[in-house]
């Protein structure tokens, strides 16, 4: 019994995912093929998608945004969880990585689902938000770079309707977050900013989850 949130160690993690996970076999490829990438550290953890596709059917969410695509995993945990007639816009600025993922959502047969936005992040949330888009998604994910964070939060807020929820990735930052920032730390120090301002902001309802490297939850009131 306790009354915290267990450690996992690998025997646990694994025990979890053994009894737990139900990925869809395109991803479960995504996901090996993605593990040959430099920086495959930036792919969410297995676990973490299927929560995120569990979110999307609990919210009943036809209209979703992302914001950060790498190779794809997240935006096709997402799709799948969408309607046929849903629409996730995904935001990036990497044709390459953002190649992959177009061959991959193509091969699970949601690619109709899927508008990518080769731009920067917040000029495609300008666009949006100048098209009259404001006010009417359902979900938004944020896992890009961190120092952006605070600005895709406050375009969020906008685009989102009320009891809309925004999924925030890697809050905890390894645990970096828990400690002072090293001199010429931007992300660390952008990240404690953020979970500092959502934790006195009122415009939310808020939950941080130790998941994967942290997932902040914020329900726009």
């Amino acid at each position: 019994m306790s009354n915290r949130t267990l450690n996992l160690d690998d025997t646990l993690y694994r025990y979890l995912l053994d009894v737990s996970l139900r990925e869809h076999p395109v991803l479960a490829e995504l996901r090996t093929a993605t593990q040959t990438h430099p920086r495959s550290n930036m792919q969410i953890a297995q676990e973490q998608g299927q929560f995120m596709a569990l979110l999307i059917r609990l919210l009943g969410a036809r209209r979703a945004l992302e914001i950060g695509t790498f190779t794809g995993y997240s935006a096709l945990a997402v799709a799948l969880a969408l309607p046929d007639d849903g629409q996730l816009i995904t935001c990036d600025i990497d044709a390459g990585t953002t190649t992959l993922a177009q061959e991959y959502w193509q091969r699970a047969g949601v690619d109709h689902k899927i508008d990518l936005r080769l731009a920067p992040a917040l000029q495609t949330l300008d666009s949006l938000v100048a098209e009259g888009q404001a006010g009417t998604f359902d979900f938004i994910f944020i896992d890009a770079d961190k120092a952006g964070y605070d600005a895709y939060y406050e375009h969020s807020l906008q685009l989102l309707h009320p009891g809309g929820l925004i999924a925030i990735d890697n809050v905890l930052w390894d645990g970096k977050v828990a400690h002072p920032a090293e001199p010429g730390d931007a992300d660390t120090r952008a990240l404690q900013l953020l979970n500092e301002k959502l934790h006195r902001d009122e415009r939310i309802d808020l939950s941080l989850l130790p998941i994967a490297d942290g997932l902040t939850l914020a329900r726009k009131r």
